[in-house]
């Protein structure tokens, strides 16, 4: 079986690859600037703001999976455009798809989010991940449409060197103690995403973390595991800031935590002090 993991350059889509080669599945991954450098991938140029190229590269792989990983972040014609082009030419040749979300669809209004709860972006991006999820469960019901939370790895994710950065005087700036997610660690998310991907699951599924935590808490605990000095994280409050974005945002994944052998933990867990 072919899987095809669009983005496998980036963060999520690196781990992804390392576990479909380790799991020995042919598998093919796309880049848009790079290739990636992990062995035992077929690396193929896939630029989403081109109308053809998705169908082009679907056409090529003839993938039985796909799994979106792509963030675009912020570009409309990534995020939005690009992940429609991606279901339509998934729905044409009868794809297994995987789409990956965002918390950012919510506006932290009501703060627990459970996956029946719709939609509603305070942001470009979350506009643009929402218009991405109505397109893909209108295109191809069978498909996963799944939300996860701010990614964390071991020091190599956005998330983790901002908080170095910060730490060593490299950068200003705060980290809010209001602004509130459910961080999940990149192979946790992984292999729930391969693990929904060989199941018949359809539909809207929560892939946070099992812990609700705030930026700055998230950054202490970061500093702590990597021999930081958490005293050097300025706190602020988002909320006193111009910054639009929700504030707490909290997936409620219970549902499909039920169903998984996965087991997505808490940040508390692991970002544990070595």
């Amino acid at each position: 079986m072919t899987v095809l993991v669009i983005g496998g350059s980036g963060f999520l889509g690196t781990e992804l690859v390392r576990q479909a080669t380790a799991a020995e599945r042919e598998t093919v991954a796309t880049f848009c600037s790079r290739p990636g450098r992990l062995p035992g991938v077929s690396w193929r140029r896939l630029d989403l703001r081109a109308p053809g190229d998705v169908d082009e590269v679907l056409g090529a792989v003839a993938p039985r999976v796909v799994v979106n990983a792509t963030s675009g972040q912020g570009d409309w014609a990534v995020t939005a455009d690009g992940a429609i082009r991606v279901a339509v030419a998934a729905a044409r040749r009868g794809c297994r798809l995987v789409h990956v979300s965002s918390d950012a669809v919510f506006s932290g209004a009501r703060v627990h989010y459970d996956e029946g709860c719709p939609p509603d972006p305070v942001t470009p991006y979350g506009a643009a991940k929402a218009a991405a999820e109505s397109a893909v469960r209108l295109l191809l019901p069978d498909a996963v449409v799944a939300r996860t939370s701010l990614i964390i790895g071991d020091a190599e994710s956005v998330h983790e060197r901002l908080v170095h950065t910060v730490a060593a005087g490299e950068r200003g700036g705060v980290l809010f103690t209001d602004e509130v997610r459910c961080p999940v660690h990149v192979r946790d998310l992984a292999a729930a995403l391969w693990e929904l991907a060989a199941s018949e699951r359809a539909g809207v599924c929560h892939l946070g973390g099992a812990d609700a935590l705030s930026r700055h808490e998230l950054g202490v605990l970061i500093a702590r595991r990597d021999g930081l000095d958490p005293d050097r994280l300025a706190a602020g409050r988002r909320a006193d800031s111009a910054l639009p974005g929700a504030l707490d945002v909290r997936l409620d994944g219970r549902a499909t935590r039920r169903r998984l052998r996965t087991r997505l933990r808490g940040a508390r867990e692991f970002l544990r002090s070595r």
